[in-house]
């Protein structure tokens, strides 16, 4: 199979995890997991930056079309997260230590970005069960900005770190083989 080929094709497969993981996550109420980011993690640690923000991207494209339009905006933080994956894993690799590395900054990094959207275009609420903690928060007398934030850190702590433990887990199960087509 050549690069490209296999590239696209594991593109592909991110941004179906990623969606599959997400409906599932919502499906079963499972608290301060989202799982709609463990294909672009996935994605970025095999293929690299572009190939992860892409995988992104095209997954908040289709999520927005099919499920929910306030995904859309959103996209610009699932690719950063791609792109932040793709540049830690061709310096670093992704073991379980990096992948944790990863997963805190990337914890600090979505909300960082996606407050100041869900702010300025949604009034701080974009629809999710994080919701109810940024109203109670905005009712005892935060500033919506702090009152987004902090939900969204605090969750993302946990989904973020917990998708790229898995992704490293994943990848360490591959065969050489495999990873060495991936790699070029």
């Amino acid at each position: 199979m050549k690069r490209n080929t296999l590239s696209i094709t594991i593109s592909a497969l991110g941004i179906g995890l990623n969606i599959i993981l997400a409906t599932l996550a919502k499906t079963f109420n499972i608290p301060f997991l989202f799982l709609d980011t463990i294909g672009t993690i996935l994605s970025g640690a095999l293929l690299g930056p572009f190939f992860g923000g892409i995988t992104g991207l095209i997954t908040n494209v289709i999520t927005a079309m099919v499920n929910n339009p306030i995904e859309l905006p959103f996209a610009i933080v699932n690719m950063m997260i791609g792109i932040v994956v793709g540049i830690i894993s061709k310096k670093f690799g992704f073991t379980i230590k990096i992948a944790v590395l990863t997963g805190i900054l990337l914890a600090i990094l979505a909300p960082l970005i996606g407050t100041p959207i869900a702010v300025s275009l949604f009034g701080g609420l974009a629809g999710g069960s994080m919701d109810i903690l940024t109203g109670w928060l905005v009712k005892s007398g935060q500033k919506i900005f702090t009152a987004a934030f902090i939900p969204r850190i605090m969750s993302n702590l946990i989904d973020k770190i917990a998708s790229c433990v898995v992704v490293a887990m994943i990848i360490n199960k591959l065969p050489n083989n495999l990873l060495n087509k991936i790699r070029g």
